[in-house]
């Protein structure tokens, strides 16, 4: 049975306007990819496979570009503009709400991307006795109060305390009766908080160590859950014809015909391209880079397999090796060996010892053997990058 079924109608705001800076780079870490993926699309995606309807997605001025393009190709939700705090993000999410407002919304932190559909069961069903829930878990760690001179001043009872988690749960009326009273100098720590100042009923229930915050650079390269190793597979054809330059691998060779296509034709390099995109399950080179776009006519191949390698690093993996086989009856492939390991190793940046370029005929038979054209195979592994 589909899980969303099973629960009750609710509505959602995604809170990711913050400047999210901790983890380095310029880009605000929603932005930034985790497991493959943009870090604010996991929590999108599920919200939406839950059932979230409406679903807010509240972003900081200015972020539009940002947000389209990490949520591009999903539907079921909009943006919402939020506020200098994370407390005026949610207010503004919680009124763009009120002119059709839900019985049940949950808030979440665009920060927290693995979601258990079982949380979001707990909180709603808590609900029916208490206007908010929150996931919590026990903290197990030995817990010190701290002097203002860095020492121990006291114990702390762990017995009574719980760390908090996102999303939290709430009668939509009561949560923005909550926010509009909150008159405060300081933000709140968290919408709970909001709601329990107003002497609103906040249940705890049970968290899940799942909902790990992604606050610092090496949460970003947390690889758990994909494959350790992949394999790719790439096969290109291209046409010989007068008056085309010949490239493989990036090299430019000096012959009597050249490869005809609508880039440089370096139909060694598209068998990469294509079999690194294939190990990730990411398309091929016509999905990326369609020869009915005139910006690719006659562009350099090398482009095509660098991007393909980003892709794969941003879906957590690195290159292993690369095994590629030409076939083509002239020219010959091996004075040029050297030249072309080292144009695929510094694309690619592997060690040429790890890039293997091998030729070879189809003894005078078919397309190749005829001079047609020139074929090329190409296979690559890859690994978790961490």
């Amino acid at each position: 049975m589909d899980q969303a079924t099973t629960l009750p109608p609710f509505a959602a705001i995604v809170v990711a306007a913050g400047k999210g800076l901790r983890v380095g780079g310029d880009t605000p870490k929603q932005y930034r990819n985790w497991r493959g993926k943009p870090l604010i699309r996991h929590s999108v995606e599920t919200l939406r496979a839950a059932g979230a309807d409406p679903l807010l997605v509240v972003i900081a001025t200015g972020a539009e570009d940002d947000a389209e393009d990490a949520l591009k190709g999903l539907t079921g939700f909009r943006f919402e503009e939020g506020g200098a705090s994370r407390q005026d993000s949610v207010r503004a999410g919680l009124e763009a709400l009120a002119e059709e407002p839900p019985a049940k919304v949950l808030i979440h932190d665009a920060a927290r991307p693995d979601l258990p559909l079982e949380v979001i069961q707990r909180l709603l069903a808590a609900l029916d006795e208490h206007q908010g829930a929150i996931p919590t878990l026990p903290v197990v760690d030995s817990l010190a109060v701290a002097s203002d001179a860095s020492t121990m001043a006291g114990k702390a009872d762990r017995e009574t305390l719980r760390r908090v988690q996102t999303p939290q749960a709430f009668r939509f009326e009561d949560i923005l009766a909550a926010h509009r009273e909150w008159n405060s100098q300081t933000d709140a720590g968290d919408d709970a908080q909001v709601l329990a100042a107003m002497q609103g009923s906040v249940a705890l229930v049970q968290g899940d160590e799942r909902l790990k915050k992604i606050t610092f650079a090496e949460d970003l390269m947390d690889t758990a859950g994909i494959a350790p190793f992949r394999i790719g597979q790439g096969y290109d054809v291209h046409r010989l014809a007068e008056g085309e330059e010949l490239w493989l691998c990036g090299v430019k060779l000096e012959h009597t015909h050249g490869l005809a296509g609508h880039s440089d034709a370096d139909v060694a390099l598209h068998a990469i391209t294509d079999a690194v995109l294939g190990a990730i399950g990411n398309g091929d080179i016509g999905t990326h880079f369609p020869p009915s776009d005139d910006q690719w006519a006659g562009a350099r191949s090398g482009q095509f397999l660098e991007h393909a390698v980003k892709l794969a690093e941003e879906a957590g993996y690195a290159l292993g090796n690369i095994d590629l086989t030409l076939i083509c009856e002239a020219p010959k492939i091996g004075p040029h060996r050297p030249a072309m390991r080292a144009e695929v190793a510094r694309i690619t940046g592997l060690g040429e010892d790890a890039v293997s370029i091998k030729a070879t005929t189809t003894e005078k038979l078919g397309f190749t053997g005829r001079g047609e054209g020139i074929a090329a195979q190409a296979i690559v592994a890859l690994h978790a990058a961490n």
